[in-house]
């Protein structure tokens, strides 16, 4: 009986053989709301290889895939560009059914697969520049260290002109399409995923995009391991990561807040008025209806962050400490920064809302307190400080 998981042809050689997670709606942390792929691909040659694997549970979808084009027991190389489990998960089954005779990873990638499945066996290690021959196709490897872990690397079947990118130029969107011509809305979804994944490594991504640039590297396609695979757009998400690892800051700014009984949401609605009067594009997210993963979404193209908090057991609200918490590993540049909220008695969150934003190295301003209720003048003080943002972002753009 024929299976229902069936391989998609990419080119006359490569296959996607990967799954789709329709489930998944957090990954460590990052909110994703429309699922998300687990990207692996077949190359057919006279040494058919796998490049990469699934996450565990959709090992068994995997290898159906691989079914419908050749017996899985025929594969006789396996490539990881990435050890992290939602790639090499699967890697360990892939042994123990198929038995290739070679896997493949970069020096550190050989590493990490040894810390994480203790196997006591040889994985062959490629450095950067090495070329595989698998028979009538030739692989060549880059290490990417750092995008994003330290093991990552790239592959580049050469005579295809395809990319293998692993988390690369991905995101997290499930989807019954395979290509980025057959899915209109992924700018979202791409922005999402770089800036709550490789945001902190954009010194890295730019020093990448550099020497590709240098060498005229210029693939055809882009296969990442997550979300769809590049036919069409490769130049734009190219581009669109370049842009974003720039981290220019434009006239835009993010106020994000929670609230106990209403009065920081009421110096949140004065400040933004005051930013929008200035001629600012302005974002209210109210963390009660926000993720903060799609706070850092809004950010990667904002240039000002306002955060405001009341003051609980004399410290800052939890729901803005989470989102503090998670932005300040973001690493986030070039934002102008301030702090407002209300307290009823000694107000410390302001004050460590002012520091977090000082440790993202936000250039900030003097933040607002209001004790209880704010009145007339404290709604002005709220209005006046997005004006002073506004003026400070216009300072700072290039």
């Amino acid at each position: 009986m024929k299976s229902p998981f069936q391989a998609v042809k990419i080119t006359d050689k490569v296959y996607w053989v990967g799954a789709v997670d329709w489930d998944i709606r957090d990954f460590h942390g990052y909110s994703t709301d429309h699922g998300t792929t687990y990207n692996a691909y077949l190359v057919l040659a006279e040494k058919p290889t796998l490049i990469d694997t699934v996450k565990t549970p959709f090992v068994e979808e995997m290898l159906s895939r691989v079914a419908s084009v050749i017996d899985p027991k025929d594969i006789r190389y396996v490539v990881s560009n990435h050890a992290e489990m939602d790639h090499s998960g699967g890697l360990p089954a892939v042994l123990g059914l198929v038995k290739p005779e070679k896997v493949f990873a970069s020096p550190m990638g050989v590493k990490a697969l040894e810390a994480h499945f203790h196997w006591g066996l040889p994985i062959a290690a490629v450095k950067d520049g090495e070329k595989l021959d698998l028979g009538g196709e030739r692989l060549s490897f880059t290490e990417t260290r750092m995008l994003h872990w330290p093991d990552s690397m790239f592959s580049y079947l050469e005579g295809q002109g395809l990319l293998f990118s692993n988390d690369a130029f991905g995101m997290h969107l499930a989807g019954s399409h395979r290509f980025d011509d057959e899915t209109p809305d992924w700018r979202y979804e791409a922005a999402k995923y770089y800036a709550n994944i490789l945001l902190p490594f954009s010194d890295v991504v730019l020093a990448l995009l550099d020497k590709l640039a240098q060498t005229g590297f210029a693939p055809k396609m882009i296969a990442p391991d997550h979300g769809p695979i590049w036919r069409r757009d490769v130049a734009e998400i190219m581009s669109l990561w370049r842009q974003w690892a720039l981290q220019r800051p434009s006239d835009k700014a993010v106020v994000v807040f929670d609230t106990m009984w209403g009065s920081t949401e009421k110096l949140a609605r004065a400040a933004a008025e005051g930013l929008t009067a200035a001629g600012t594009s302005t974002l209210v997210m109210p963390l009660r209806g926000s993720h903060r993963s799609d706070v850092a979404t809004e950010l990667l193209d904002a240039g000002a962050l306002l955060v405001g908090s009341p003051t609980i057991n004399r410290q800052t609200f939890p729901t803005v400490a989470d989102a503090l918490s998670y932005l300040k590993g973001l690493k986030r540049k070039n934002l102008v920064g301030a702090a407002f909220g209300s307290y009823g008695w000694a107000g410390e969150s302001i004050k460590q809302v002012h520091d977090s934003l000082n440790e993202m190295g936000a250039a900030t301003l003097d933040p607002v307190r209001c004790q209880y209720v704010p009145d007339s003048a404290a709604l002005q003080a709220a209005y006046d400080l997005g004006r002073k943002v506004a003026l400070k972002l216009k300072e700072n753009r290039p």
